[in-house]
């Protein structure tokens, strides 16, 4: 585990505690877990899923970032045969409370996610499965704001007592806030369905959910919040949960958020890999699908759903037609699951299925743009207690934890040498900044280098201490859409998992469920998917058996074994 970074107790407000008092309040992975679900909304704590006993299935998931591959691993420990098809090497995208960034390595650009909070219960209920929940390092449990010239602000939830009590002390002692701000916050708060989910969490999450027509700016203030507090701490917390402001995201993502908070101790922990996604995150998900007889089949793309229609004038499909370079196959299953984003989903659904109001409805969400840029220093960017050792490369120092600030075009930022050290700390150099751009819209048809320059330059505002210091290394990454736009009242067009094509089924992080847009949402509509997938087990049999006679043959994957690599 990284070592916790002391800095001086002038930048900070609020009581310390040493490390003794700080543990009484952290605890295991597995426990906060299991913590997380008692007396918690069913909807984000879904209880384990029954022993399926009905007829073995063969299933097709298109595509194996975390939403297919939670499906795939759900289905498999119900005993059903899973295969995942993707033309790209493609890992989630995402941003709530952890980063998303990208590194050089053998020439080839990797695309990974490497920062959770703890109220990712269900990915790491999948973490633990799969042997990886020993694959994080816990950061102090503070939200820490950069401003101006270097000043700290914090949200500090180190607190003898846990929750709602730590939270109140936090937002209560912050720095980050003037006190007039802070009362009328605490006012806003108060008055929220925050305070309904300490008794009935169920109840609140209900009402939370028919905020979502309202953005977090209109709700907040209507309740007497200040812009202010909107401006210098909201905002960016905002724009690490959706990748947009205040004004423009739905009060029901924020509310969400708050109300875990409110009522779980931990649930505003965070926790970050200590190395590469690749291989501490998604690899030991891959072995363990690929172990219990899963296959990954790369570069393999859906071209075309194939489909017909029943007597009664039911849709269901009748293959997926594939190819990967020059090579064309058919791939036959008894249910098909597609998960991708939003921008996949839309060009993979079949034009005529769009005359349906549940698949028509996909078409009015839209992706976010994010520019992701990441910054190789020869010095420390973030030490502040000591210009003479930001100067020097034996020892790693700085801030150890997401970062966020209302002063710079990039609201959530880390120093990945720091926070993921095990990949990206490299001996002789310095700091790893990965910075997101957000809103991503102006920097879009930006040259690179102008991006580059841009982002430097907003570095020292924030890290005046770190004038002097080269980028060494630098790299742009341009997401024309990556999260779903978040905004009021864009929740009813999100599908359920379960379509109206009988054996065809959706995962992903904008489909229904009700978390955010995220990792968590991710894992939890893989299994909601595989749920559904279960629970029609025996109507897809019979399907089986329509098709099998329709074609003179049992439904069967496709033979193209030769075709495909295993990854």
């Amino acid at each position: 585990m990284a070592s916790l970074i002391q800095c001086p107790a002038t930048s900070f407000s609020g009581t310390r505690f040493n490390k003794a008092l700080k543990s009484r309040v952290r605890c295991s992975l597995d426990s906060n877990v299991s913590d997380m679900s008692v007396n918690a909304p069913k909807g984000l704590f879904p209880p384990e899923p029954g022993h399926y006993r009905g007829p073995k299935l063969k299933v097709a998931i298109i595509g194996a970032g975390l939403a297919g591959m939670s499906t795939a691993v759900e289905l498999l420990d119900q005993g059903h045969e899973v295969q995942l098809l993707y033309s790209l090497i493609s890992h989630f995208l995402h941003f709530i409370f952890y980063m998303s960034f990208l590194i050089l390595d053998h020439y080839k650009y990797i695309l990974v996610s490497c920062l959770f909070s703890i109220m990712f219960s269900i990915l790491f209920r999948l973490m633990k499965k799969v042997g990886a929940d020993n694959n994080l390092l816990v950061k102090d449990h503070t939200h820490t704001f950069v401003n101006k010239g270097g000043q700290i602000g914090e949200l500090d939830f180190r607190f003898p007592v846990g929750a709602p009590l730590h939270g109140i002390n936090a937002f209560l002692s912050t720095n980050q806030l003037k006190t007039y701000d802070k009362a009328r916050n605490a006012v806003a708060l108060a008055l929220s369905p925050v305070v309904k989910a300490l008794i009935n969490p169920d109840a609140a999450l209900r009402d939370i959910r028919n905020l979502d027509s309202i953005s977090f700016s209109d709700w907040f203030i209507s309740k007497g919040g200040t812009r202010m507090s909107i401006q210098r701490m909201w905002d960016p917390v905002a724009y690490a949960l959706g990748f947009i402001d205040c004004d423009n995201i739905s009060a029901r993502c924020m509310l969400t958020i708050f109300a875990l908070f409110a009522t779980k101790t931990e649930a505003s922990l965070l926790r970050m890999l200590k190395g590469s996604p690749d291989v501490y995150l998604s690899g030991p998900i891959r072995k363990y699908i690929t172990d219990r007889g899963g296959r990954f089949h790369l570069r393999w793309g859906c071209r075309e759903i194939l489909y017909n229609r029943s007597s009664d004038g039911s849709t269901y499909v009748t293959g997926l037609a594939m190819s990967k370079a020059t090579a064309k196959q058919i791939v036959h299953a008894d249910a098909y699951v597609a998960a991708c984003d939003v921008p996949g989903i839309k060009r993979l659904i079949p034009l005529e299925w769009r005359e349906q109001k549940f698949f028509s409805n996909i078409y009015e969400l839209v992706g976010v743009p994010v520019v992701t840029v990441q910054l190789r220093y020869n010095g420390w960017v973030t030490e502040l207690q000591d210009l003479e050792k930001s100067r020097q490369l034996k020892q790693a120092l700085g801030l150890d934890n997401l970062l966020y600030t209302p002063d710079a075009d990039f609201s959530c930022f880390a120093d990945l040498a720091l926070t993921s050290p095990e990949d990206y700390y490299i001996e002789g150099q310095g700091s790893l900044l990965q910075c997101v751009l957000t809103p991503g819209d102006p920097y879009m048809p930006l040259p690179n280098d102008e991006i580059i320059s841009r982002v430097a330059k907003q570095v020292l505002v924030l890290f005046p201490s770190a004038q002097g210091l080269e980028v060494t290394w630098s790299s742009v990454v341009k997401i024309g859409q990556s999260l779903y736009r978040e905004g009021p009242g864009k929740d009813p067009f999100r599908p359920d998992q379960k379509t109206p094509v009988k054996n065809f089924f959706l995962a992903g992080s904008y489909t229904k469920q009700d978390y955010i847009d995220s990792m968590e949402g991710a894992t939890l509509s893989g299994r909601q998917a595989s749920a559904y997938i279960c629970d029609t087990g025996e109507e897809l049999v019979d399907l089986r058996k329509v098709l099998a006679t329709e074609f003179k043959d049992e439904i069967k994957f496709a033979n193209i074994k030769d075709e495909l690599s295993l990854v």
